[in-house]
């Protein structure tokens, strides 16, 4: 069997135990074990927006929690609004995921925009550091915000609703996180298997080159750039309803660092990378941190590990080494 056929299989294997494990707590009664797949299949889906960037752009971006933290903000503050039942610039707050989604979506990826103009016009390190100061830019203004909770975060009484299901349990949160996991894989697959994809990983490649025979490197990276961000907010509007609290930890730097660590565990650029390196960080945070406070230096051993022998994360130490196209 061939390395793409391989993954293919790991692939469709991944997404049927990530629906099957929580359908099974569901019949067992267990909740908690659907939260965390719930967990695990939103980490996923912001782990889908920084793979555009990172996986076909090679764009290292160490700010992507900013877009995390504004989409989940959006939720947060319109559902805070629709719960006291107080205007916000004049317009009614809402508790519909939909429109939630659709804003947080807006939001982030005009910010997205913004960061993108200024940080693509360098590399390296200094675009590193540009997309890491725009995240603690976002950090710091939520953490002095006293209208919507500053450091002390934001409380989401009552979860947002999605039409025809009853978030408020797990089972049915689930199935809409998964729903839209599929849906932003789908995404990720098309832009990867079209033009806009190939021209993408080109620059990734050789930038003069791509530029040489009419690709433009700044325009190219800079629409992936927004749409990773638009999608990480997407996420981080979900993560919101999920815990039902927002603050500013979630722009932090150490949450882009463990969206970083995501893509590198279930290997850069892969489709279903993200599933698999979200899986890991949550299961070592459920199993082992409960054994040890000292966990996360067992998932960086694990990290050191992928890096130095399994440089296509465990998608490419299963399915082998070559890049799936």
């Amino acid at each position: 069997m061939d390395n793409l056929r391989k993954e293919w299989l790991l692939n469709a294997l991944l997404a049927a135990a990530l629906f099957m494990v929580p359908f099974w707590a569901w019949i067992a009664s267990e909740p908690f074990i659907i939260t965390l797949a719930t967990r695990i299949a939103i980490l996923a889906i912001a782990g889908v927006g920084l793979n555009i960037a990172l996986g076909l752009g090679g764009m290292v971006s160490f700010g992507h929690a900013l877009y995390l933290g504004i989409g989940g903000y959006v939720a947060g503050i319109a559902a805070h609004h629709a719960f006291h039942g107080t205007p916000i610039l004049g317009l009614p707050g809402t508790n519909q995921m939909l429109p939630i989604w659709a804003i947080a979506m807006l939001f982030s990826g005009a910010i997205a925009a913004i960061v993108g103009a200024l940080s693509l016009r360098t590399s390296g390190i200094f675009f590193i550091m540009i997309t890491l100061a725009f995240a603690q830019m976002g950090f710091f203004f939520t953490l002095s915000w006293p209208a919507y909770g500053g450091e002390d975060g934001l409380p989401i009484f009552m979860r947002n609703q999605f039409p025809g299901l009853n978030t408020a349990r797990p089972w049915e949160l689930f199935l809409v996180a998964y729903g839209v996991l599929i849906l932003t894989l789908g995404v990720f697959a098309t832009l990867r298997a079209a033009r806009f994809g190939a021209a993408l990983m080109a620059i990734r490649q050789n930038p003069d080159r791509a530029a040489a025979i009419g690709i433009s490197p700044f325009g190219i990276k800079l629409v992936a750039f927004i749409l990773s961000g638009m999608i990480t907010g997407l996420a981080g509007a979900m993560m919101a309803d999920l815990t039902r609290f927002v603050s500013p930890a979630m722009m932090a730097w150490t949450m882009s660092g463990e969206l970083i660590v995501i893509i590198i565990l279930g290997g850069v650029g892969r489709l279903f990378g993200p599933v698999a390196g979200a899986a890991i960080l949550v299961g070592f945070e459920v199993f082992f941190g409960g054994l040890t406070e000292h966990w996360k230096l067992w998932l960086g051993l694990v990290l050191l590990a992928v890096v130095l022998f399994a440089r296509g994360g465990l998608i490419g130490l299963i399915a082998g080494r070559a890049q799936n196209g």
